[in-house]
């Protein structure tokens, strides 16, 4: 709970419904939790008490299928957006799985606008924006609703070039919509977690590195509250 005290928990290592293979970067939506499957190359979807309920995906680079999968951002209407690691894309699927479209092409990385280097987090916002925490491009990147690429920072010319800078990243590891509508995303290398207006505008950063309340060693993901 909020207080820290431990209230349950649920699964083990294996390839079976209900067992993980390294769970990533988690998303509730109408009382399902989502759980990308690193290892396992799937989404599997579980109710709040832990009950396996469907699994989304399987291993491989065709539509609907993945390589190491380390996010999900679920729509209003339950459609799925899953960042694809070792693929190189973004893929958008209908809530029973079945193949939408992708963003990326498959198996190449890039660093110009809609290609990825390693995408490791994906969010939507409230207005239908997709937010990609682009890893090892060291930016992020958004698209419009209607699919079209719209802006991206972290940089200069949000193209790989990475430093500890405001705005700059080194390896986004996260990213999380607040709110208010502001973009959180979890700074890997720089120990920190830097927080964004909706177009890019850098606001406030927090955390450094040490061990010590309030800092980071290599922060991984950020979870905002409502």
């Amino acid at each position: 709970d909020f207080d820290g005290n431990f209230k349950r928990k649920f699964g083990q290592p294996g390839e079976d419904p209900g067992n993980l293979g390294r769970p990533m970067n988690l998303t509730i939506h109408n009382g399902e939790l989502y759980v990308p499957e690193y290892f396992n190359d799937r989404i599997q979807v579980f109710g709040l008490d832990g009950t396996s309920k469907r699994i989304i995906g399987e291993a491989g680079k065709g539509p609907g299928q993945f390589n190491a999968p380390g996010g999900v951002a679920v729509a209003p209407d339950g459609s799925l957006f899953v960042n694809d690691f070792y693929n190189q894309r973004i893929q958008q699927l209908k809530a029973d799985g079945t193949f939408v479209r992708q963003w990326g092409t498959t198996g190449e990385i890039g660093i110009s606008a809609g290609e990825f280097n390693y995408p490791t987090d994906v969010a939507v916002a409230a207005d239908g924006t997709l937010y990609v925490a682009d890893g090892y491009g060291d930016r992020v990147q958004a698209f419009a609703p209607d699919g079209s690429f719209s802006h991206k920072w972290g940089g200069p010319f949000a193209m790989n070039i990475f430093g500890p800078f405001n705005g700059w990243f080194a390896v986004a590891t996260n990213v999380s919509i607040g709110p208010e509508g502001n973009v959180f995303v979890a700074d890997f290398y720089n120990d920190r977690v830097q927080k964004f207006a909706p177009d890019g505008t850098f606001l406030v950063d927090f955390g450094d590195s040490g061990d010590g309340p309030g800092q980071f060693n290599h922060v991984i993901a950020a979870a905002v509250a409502g």
